[in-house]
């Protein structure tokens, strides 16, 4: 596998989080000179390619993938747009795993779902949905992320206790491996009231959202 390769994989899925040299060296088995090289190389190539959307940023020893600062009024009408629509069925597949697993890392959020969950947890934070609680103990610190008192009134509920039993303790971790629509992890009876209701729009209550 190319090394220019491996790096930029690496910068992709650590996300907002970054990643450092020592990390990636850890994980590729590559030298240090190595990865220094890399990324000497992705950000001359991605600086001096007028197609591509991206750019390597270094805040102190941590590195990340972000786009370019000329699409930055792009991105941020593209994170606030959803604020007056409904939610996606991918918010809240990612809004049901964070609620049920909290407090959860975005790379945790990542690997039940098998895919990038970033931008959706960008969205779900302009919509007071979930808030970040703090920092993993874990290399790099990533954010810890949880529901908000707002997804409380959002959907109807007192309390987190309130949250609908899932089916089986490992209806969650089978997002990784399935297709599972968000609306498996919540109990089948036809006399469940909760608007917590991963399925439909929402609550009326909640007509200031759509």
């Amino acid at each position: 596998m190319e090394q220019t390769q491996q790096i930029e994989a690496l910068l992709f899925v650590a996300g907002d989080e970054g990643v450092t040299i020592a990390e990636m060296t850890a994980v590729t088995a590559l030298t240090t000179a190595t990865v220094q090289a890399a990324l000497v190389e992705l950000t001359q190539k991605h600086a001096a390619d007028p197609q591509s959307s991206l750019a390597v940023l270094q805040a102190e020893d941590r590195y990340r993938l972000v786009t370019k600062a000329s699409l930055a009024e792009l991105v941020h009408q593209f994170l606030t747009a959803p604020l007056t629509t409904s939610l996606s069925q991918a918010s809240l597949e990612v809004l049901a795993i964070i609620a049920y697993k909290q407090p959860i890392t975005r790379m945790e959020v990542d690997e039940i779902r098998g895919v990038q969950s970033q931008s959706t947890i960008q969205k779900l934070g302009l919509r007071d949905l979930v808030q970040a609680l703090g920092r993993s103990d874990e290399p790099g610190r990533p954010k810890l992320y949880g529901t908000t008192d707002y997804f409380l009134d959002y959907f109807g509920l007192r309390q987190l206790d309130d949250l609908p039993p899932l089916q089986t303790a490992a209806a969650l971790e089978a997002l990784q491996a399935t297709e599972i629509e968000a609306e498996a992890l919540l109990p089948e009876t036809d006399t469940f009231t909760s608007a917590f209701d991963w399925s439909v729009e929402g609550p009326e209550k909640n007509e200031e959202m759509k």
